[in-house]
């Protein structure tokens, strides 16, 4: 005869089976309409023209739309569209492209202006778009920066190289007095944006060894701005043993670059100002060799 104790393990057996098995046809009814949710919601896309589904693209990002085209083959049709990749070139473009790029579509042509910067501003400037936002990123070149001494040949020169993607870099032959600025406008660049400049410039085997560990002061600001955050660095990309990492870094294109400070685009008309300068040290300086400024978006 069973006693009172095994009665009630079996009826608390039979209890947790019975749950369990609730849970188990719950948890397949969620997922059923979970399913079917999914179905509609899919129904409702595919229903919709795909012009209206690039439309609807067109107000994401460069980088979304192409997440997006991976949803469906309707997604990927309508996220490859012109409708949606003419939004994310840069206003004007057609004034600045030439015309060997117009047989392209506007997404191949959105990721040939990231990867191959045009030449713009007489040769002496060029424009790029950042891939994952579509921003403007500009370069100014050195010929139109400015530099004490910068018209006197025996204190600098023009010189040709291949590395380079302008026709003419400027070299130091030797100064004692360091100063070079860049002065680009904000309505080049895109608007609320927070910017980095770089200072790219590569030091010739000849340098002086003195130009390399030279601190120099590096600055950007805007034009008769009150507030300016100036910092130093040295140029030299080697690391010595019992010293900081370097600031430059090699960018893969034959150039170093180093961080020259950063600003936000709130104005539309404004000039930024981006200065190197030493002015402290007499010591003979020789051998920098200038590509330009560049301006990109900061991550």
């Amino acid at each position: 005869m069973e006693g009172p104790t095994h009665l009630k393990a079996t009826n608390d057996h039979r209890y947790e089976e019975k749950t369990r098995k609730r849970e188990e046809r719950e948890t397949i009814d969620i997922r059923k309409e979970g399913s079917r949710g999914e179905k509609n919601n899919m129904d409702i896309i595919s229903i919709l023209p795909a012009e209206c589904i690039s439309h609807i693209v067109s107000c994401t990002t460069p980088q979304d739309a192409c997440r997006s085209s991976l949803v469906s083959h309707l997604f990927r049709i309508a996220a490859d569209s012109d409708i949606v990749w003419e939004r994310f070139l840069p206003q004007g473009y057609k004034e600045i492209i030439s015309s060997s790029l117009n047989s392209l579509s506007k997404k191949d042509l959105y990721f040939h202006l990231c990867n191959h910067p045009i030449i713009i501003g007489n040769g002496n400037m060029s424009m790029a778009l950042e891939k994952q936002s579509g921003k403007k990123c500009y370069m100014v070149g050195a010929r139109e920066l400015t530099a004490i001494w910068g018209d006197t040949p025996p204190y600098w020169q023009w010189i040709s190289l291949p590395e380079s993607r302008f026709s003419q870099v400027a070299e130091l032959n030797y100064v004692w007095w360091l100063d070079i600025k860049g002065y680009i406008e904000t309505k080049n660049l895109s608007p609320r944006t927070t910017y980095a400049a770089y200072f790219v410039y590569q030091l010739s085997s000849q340098d002086n060894p003195g130009t390399a560990a030279t601190p120099v002061t590096l600055c950007v600001a805007y034009e008769h701005s009150a507030v300016a955050v100036e910092h130093s660095v040295i140029l030299d990309p080697v690391t010595y043993e019992g010293t900081a990492p370097p600031h430059a870094r090699y960018r893969g294109d034959g150039w170093f670059e180093i961080e020259m400070g950063e600003f936000v685009t709130e104005e539309d008309n404004a000039t930024v100002v981006c200065s190197l300068v030493e002015t402290s040290d007499y010591n003979c300086k020789s051998g920098l060799i200038v590509e330009g400024i560049e301006l990109r978006p900061k991550e």
